[in-house]
């Protein structure tokens, strides 16, 4: 089930928004750029390793060197390929322009890296012997998809899914879509507790904490009131799905 759009409006310009998509889109780009042998030392120094953290002892049999505290920011702008950016970023155009508009573009911008840390926080705590790099944006994206659960419930999403080849398009509640999101992600997490430490794949229990992070902290960025004119009924999103 992949999401298409939702069926909210963005109030004011998603200035935010865009400037993390701009962002991330920005450091793939330059990551793209490097050798084989760059692309690969900037993981492991720019992403997020637990090991490095939690055993200093075996943090880097491989040699790595250790690392500040750098990559608790920094592995959130990292991507491991194209569909892993386009992933992250297609939820947060989706989800976090409405979640910015009631929070306002500078508030958003510190509950999205502060969801992010939690995430991280999460990964480690459950993974903490891990020695593979963590990247990626996807549990601060998890966060925003936690308050826009709350803030959001009644709000429609166009989805599909491809069944027998056949793309199935269809509207489901945001609050039913993102719960089952959610539960999918708890029981992916509760499996990979069963996984080798070195192995690979996907950082559950990161979506899984920014996911309670945004669900009950978002009220502490909350704003009671925020003035800004109406986007334009011609702005180039809303004339696209007409």
């Amino acid at each position: 089930m992949i999401p298409i759009r939702d069926t909210i409006p963005s109030r004011c310009f998603p200035l935010a928004t865009l400037s993390l998509i701009a962002a991330n889109v920005l450091v793939f780009i330059w990551h793209r750029s490097l050798s084989i042998a760059q692309q690969e030392l900037v993981v492991y120094w720019l992403g997020l390793v637990p090991a490095r953290y939690t055993n200093l002892l075996s943090a880097n049999p491989s040699g790595w060197p250790m690392f500040g505290w750098w990559p608790f920011l920094t592995h959130m702008f990292l991507h491991a390929n194209l569909p892993h950016l386009i992933g992250n970023m297609w939820s947060l155009w989706i989800f976090g322009d409405n979640v910015e508009d009631r929070m306002g573009g500078g508030r958003f911008l510190i509950f999205y890296l502060l969801g992010g840390l939690a995430a991280a926080a999460a990964q480690i705590l459950m993974h903490p012997s891990a020695r593979l790099p963590m990247v990626g944006a996807s549990g601060a994206v998890a966060a925003v998809l936690g308050a826009y659960f709350l803030l959001f419930p009644r709000s429609q999403i166009i989805a599909f899914a491809p069944v027998l080849f056949y793309p199935l398009f269809f509207t489901v509640p945001a609050a039913t879509y993102l719960l089952f999101w959610f539960l999918s992600q708890w029981w992916a997490g509760t499996l990979s507790q069963l996984m080798p430490a070195r192995t690979g794949g996907i950082a559950w229990w990161a979506h899984i904490g920014g996911f309670l992070f945004g669900l009950f902290l978002h009220p502490l960025f909350m704003i009671s009131r925020r003035r800004c004119r109406r986007l334009p009924e011609e702005f180039f999103w809303e004339e696209f799905w007409r």
